[in-house]
């Protein structure tokens, strides 16, 4: 017993480690962090968050953040919730492939198709463009939400739709009324990992927005690199103030995000 605790203690430690450092480092001159990089502030400098917001233009890229985050989280609910509900409760040859399609899609990494995308992207005049972006996003997280919500179905008993059938609900109403609202963990796990997934993506924000008032808050980290030297101070106060939305957002649904993890994988 003893020895769990120790565990989960250095576990504890490891994890919340970085972040108290980082927030120590928020309150600090660059000329301090070189010489006390681990510990407190000798002399805290709240400066450093008006200034960071001001340089970092966190006004405008949080605001596009949130537009993006959104926009990618209805989709990818919208579409990994019809595509899983009709993997495992419509049943039809072709599933196997589509799953094992799935199954690849999820694997590669989304690098590979940075260059035909930008191209496509460019005579579709999508680049440039939130939606753009946002369809980008939606093709990336979406084989992976519907493996997660499938999983999360198949172990929701077939009773229930067969109940609400036989009192003459057709199959979108089936759907919305009795799969839905029992699949809301799981919903809500997915729009939490595609959400934080497009909330600190870089490379494609980078390539595909090009306008200063289309950047998303990711990129607020280049306004505190100057030609010969990184302002370290400023950075980490950048980074609290960008992380600490998703920390507060998780705190808060923490226990409808493990449960949706932990019962997508009583059945596959």
């Amino acid at each position: 017993m003893l020895l769990n605790y120790v565990v989960l203690t250095l576990l504890l430690c490891f994890s919340l480690g970085p972040l108290l450092i980082l927030g120590l480092n928020s309150l600090k001159g660059n000329l301090e962090i070189g010489r006390n990089p681990l510990g407190p502030p000798r002399q805290v400098r709240w400066s450093n968050y008006p200034e960071a917001w001001i340089r970092g233009s966190f006004a405008t890229t949080l605001s596009n953040s949130l537009i993006i985050t959104s926009g990618t989280i209805v989709g990818v609910l919208l579409i990994a919730g019809l595509a899983a509900y009709a993997l495992s409760r419509l049943e039809f040859r072709g599933t196997p492939v589509i799953m094992f399609y799935l199954l690849v899609a999820g694997s590669l990494p989304f690098q590979l198709f940075l260059v035909p995308l930008f191209f496509l992207w460019h005579r579709l005049g999508l680049v440039n463009t939130r939606i753009g972006l946002i369809i980008i996003y939606w093709a990336i997280f979406s084989p992976f939400a519907t493996l997660l919500l499938r999983s999360y179905m198949m172990a929701l008993p077939r009773e229930l739709d067969d109940a609400a059938r036989v009192d003459g609900a057709n199959e979108w109403q089936v759907f919305s009324r009795v799969v839905l609202p029992a699949s809301t963990p799981g919903f809500l796990t997915v729009g939490l990992v595609s959400g934080l997934s497009s909330w600190n993506e870089f490379l494609f924000s980078l390539t595909f927005l090009h306008d200063s008032s289309l950047k998303t808050v990711i990129t607020s980290y280049y306004a505190f690199v100057d030609r010969f030297s990184v302002n370290w101070g400023l950075t980490a106060a950048g980074g609290v103030m960008m992380i600490l939305p998703i920390i507060v957002i998780f705190l808060l649904l923490q226990r409808k995000f493990i449960e949706g993890f932990a019962s997508g994988g009583l059945k596959a």
